[in-house]
């Protein structure tokens, strides 16, 4: 089933372009891996591919409002395992282009934005990683492209319809991101963790933002979560569904302890899934919302068995 397959050129951008300068990622904690590029749509996305060319890939898919330096704690134990690894940056975020103007941005935009990215890298044999809008995004991106995904791992997220009510987390969220002056992304993800950040990382999560304007994406996306019965992407994501339920390939849930947004999330997908069933779904134990900080090298390990591979 293909749910809005389109090809670049239907991709078109309004508004004026950012690029963060390189610079800002210069003192990068953690964080040797020199980024590829793709040009989707006349926009630059970014990715970390690491590993042998041929081996099995791994897609690590970050949410709102992190970037790829979200999987640097996995990464190391990943490859350590033989895989390839893959972690784009979503448009707006990390070392992508950042269009300007928040018209530019939707929820459709980014699911078309990252088919086109992996038809454009041809990735292929795919045990995909999502959590928060990595999963609104990387789900769809399995619907639209189921052929190339062998599982799935699911962590604090999911694929809303706006049939069901949101937790008042995350529309105290949303406000804040809509309407606070203050919007500072380093400290948005310390806020998200159980483990302590250091001054430095939080400067790595803000690094992509060196100015306000830098940051439509991250301030716009909370709107973008289906939260109606009337959301223009319901029906899609509805669609989406349907191919879930009859989803037969392993689907794997690790939801964490310590989110108050997604907390209970997983057994929908654990009872709706086919391929969830008899799986060693696992709750992430002193873990937060952004659960690859507080437990990285678990997560990747667990990953790893997944894979069939530790």
């Amino acid at each position: 089933m293909s749910i809005g397959r389109i090809s670049q050129g239907q991709l078109p951008v309004t508004g004026p372009v950012l690029r963060t300068p390189e610079r800002c990622f210069e003192s990068l904690p953690d964080f040797p891996w020199t980024p590829h590029y793709d040009t989707i749509g006349g926009l630059r996305v970014a990715c970390i591919d690491e590993g042998p060319r041929d081996a099995p890939v791994v897609l690590l898919m970050h949410g709102e409002p992190s970037w790829s330096f979200l999987y640097r704690k996995m990464i190391p134990t990943l490859l350590q395992g033989g895989v390839r690894v893959v972690a784009p940056d979503l448009v707006g975020f990390g070392r992508s282009d950042k269009p300007a103007r928040p018209q530019d941005y939707s929820y459709l935009n980014h699911v078309l934005w990252m088919d086109a990215w992996l038809q454009a890298r041809d990735l292929r044999g795919i045990t995909l990683f999502c959590q928060d809008w990595g999963s609104l995004i990387g789900l769809r991106m399995v619907a639209d492209d189921p052929d190339r995904f062998d599982r799935i791992a699911l962590a604090n997220g999911g694929l809303p319809t706006g049939a069901t009510p949101v937790p008042p987390a995350f529309k105290l969220w949303r406000a804040f991101s809509r309407y606070s002056p203050w919007f500072p992304i380093g400290r948005i993800i310390k806020a998200g963790a159980v483990t302590p950040l250091r001054p430095d990382e939080i400067a790595a999560y803000d690094a992509p933002f060196p100015q306000p304007h830098y940051k439509v994406a991250a301030r716009v996306f909370p709107g973008f979560v289906p939260t109606t019965p009337n959301d223009p992407e319901r029906a899609r994501n509805e669609q989406a569904w349907a191919m879930f339920r009859q989803w037969d390939k392993p689907f794997l849930t690790l939801f964490s302890d310590h989110d108050p947004i997604t907390r209970g999330g997983h057994r929908q997908w654990k009872q709706e899934v086919p391929g969830a069933q008899g799986q060693a779904h696992a709750i992430t134990r002193g873990a937060g919302h952004f659960l690859q900080e507080d437990k990285g090298p678990e997560l990747a390990q667990t990953l790893l068995r997944f894979m069939g591979r530790a």
